[in-house]
């Protein structure tokens, strides 16, 4: 296999020609065979050229060896279709969606071919469940919370869910053609605003392209201070999360002491770059703001009162009957469904898989300060709960360990100056999960193509069969937003569209 794949590691540049050009049935095979023998599928998409031929990228990763396997084919404008992998692979049925979307080409023989954001163009294609008794109960897309559009469609029979269909991309803005177009300080900006809540995720990793492509190595300091903004992130988010799981089951006193706690962590990514979300603080060869040793002192000070309260709270919360019989055996995913579908981040290790880009792929601070990767097995509501506390232990030991430690060097800002006809790629590890970049350029060294997956896209649908066979339930307030957070991956799991 090693012969027809190129191998590569996290935040790599190399020469488009490079790339492996397979013969359809050798790409198909490619890709089963080296997912049937411990990778995975990270990313697939396609770039339509000016002669109206497009090449298919597909990119593979092996987790525990850390590589990273490159490979395409040619799908000709005579020909604008190819045979699905989807039957074989369901982790490919999204990739492949998305790509018909895109470029117009064919997966023949996907079972479930339908736009994957929204269109108003046309009715979309719900799944539809027939019977006397069944009923169709829709949700959304305008939500009570502070969400991103998204509809529910419930397929249900008397208060148990049958299936549960989702359709995304009510504001879709078309970041990635955008990032093609505009000058790359301006792009700084558009990735952090790829999604509100993960700007240091999504800004890293546009940094690590521009920074390969422009053969720029960065300071250990600014290495130093991205790794501390990321973990700040992590930490907003998954106390948030735990917080408003909390809501939901109706245990309010840890409700509102979590919300405390997640207003801290955020206070502290303002003390570091003047922005809540970490906006402007990270740009290509650097970053914007740096973190002095009275500053450093006061984080750590902070950060382990925040970890005593956290461990506190969440003690008192894990521990009572009421709150485990709510979370225990509910929204079951699967070991086995997580792999087939391909799910990335918390929601796949809370099914017991272990992988994680920080330790698989590791990148800038996290190549010398290791965080051990957290895994539950029983793949729950509960599983998903604890998980985000784990990870907010070590996330606090962490960020102690790096403020502890700080490395001194200059923090330089480097115009990045782009390789012609050459393609980088970076994996950053976001409080959600896997965050892939991609970056082309041409011979004038423009951007050619640039392909964004956050990982909502691999997860969304591990959300539609984790409710399957539960009931509907109805808050207080009579909406079904919030019932996902019980029987599903959590609403924040995936509440983003998907570009």
């Amino acid at each position: 296999m090693q012969g027809d794949v190129l191998s590569v590691r996290n935040g790599a540049c190399f020469e488009i020609k490079q790339i492996p050009v397979l013969k359809e049935e050798l790409f198909r095979q490619t890709i089963i065979n080296g997912c049937s023998h411990g990778a995975r599928l990270i990313n697939l998409f396609g770039l339509l050229q000016d002669n109206r031929e497009a090449q298919i990228f597909a990119i593979l990763g092996h987790d525990e060896e850390g590589q990273i396997m490159v490979f395409s084919m040619k799908v000709f404008s005579l020909k604008a279709s190819f045979q699905s992998l989807t039957p074989e692979l369901p982790q490919a049925h999204m990739f492949e969606r998305e790509i018909a979307e895109q470029l117009g080409i064919t997966p023949e023989g996907h079972p479930w071919l339908k736009p994957v954001r929204h269109g108003i163009k046309q009715e979309y294609p719900f799944y539809k469940v027939q019977g006397d008794e069944v009923h169709e109960v829709a949700v959304g897309p305008v939500h009570a919370g502070i969400i991103e559009p998204g509809h529910f469609r419930f397929q249900c029979h008397g208060e148990e869910v049958l299936n549960l269909e989702i359709q995304l991309g009510f504001q879709h803005r078309g970041i990635e053609k955008m990032m093609e177009e505009v000058s790359l300080e301006r792009a700084s900006l558009l990735a952090e605003s790829i999604a509100g809540d993960t700007v240091i995720g999504h800004a890293s990793a546009y940094c690590h392209c521009l920074e390969a492509l422009g053969d720029i190595e960065i300071s250990p300091r600014a290495e130093a201070i991205r790794a501390i903004a990321l973990e700040l992130e992590r930490l907003a988010n998954h106390v948030g999360d735990m917080g408003a799981l909390s809501t939901d089951i109706g245990f309010l006193p840890v409700s509102a002491y979590l919300g405390r706690l997640r207003g801290e962590f955020l206070n502290l990514s303002m003390e570091l770059c003047g922005s809540r979300f970490g906006k402007s603080l990270c740009r290509p060869g650097g970053v914007l703001f740096d973190l002095d040793q009275s500053m450093a002192e006061d984080f750590q000070k902070r950060l382990l009162k925040a970890q005593k309260d956290l461990n506190e709270v969440c003690e008192l919360f894990f521990g009572r009957s009421s709150v485990l019989s709510r979370l225990e055996e509910t929204g079951v995913v699967t070991n086995q469904t997580a792999k087939e579908l391909g799910l990335v981040g918390p929601a796949a290790r809370s099914s017991g898989c272990i992988m994680d880009v920080r330790t698989d792929y590791c990148f800038g601070m996290y190549r010398f300060a290791n965080i051990p990767v957290s895994v539950v097995s029983s793949g729950d509501v509960y599983a998903r709960a604890l998980l985000r506390w784990l990870e907010s232990q070590r996330s606090i030991e962490f960020l102690l360990e790096v403020l502890n430690q700080m490395p001194v060097s200059d923090l330089v800002i480097k115009e990045p100056v782009l390789k012609a006809n050459h393609i980088a790629l970076a994996l950053v590890e976001g409080w959600r999960g896997e965050i892939m970049h991609v970056v082309l350029t041409d011979s004038q060294s423009r951007i050619l193509r640039y392909k964004i997956k956050d990982p909502s896209f691999h997860n969304w649908t591990g959300l539609s069969l984790a409710v399957k066979g539960w009931g509907l339930l109805i808050n207080p307030y009579g909406s079904l937003d919030k019932f996902l957070l019980l029987q599903g991956l959590e609403w924040m799991e995936s509440q983003l569209p998907l570009e």
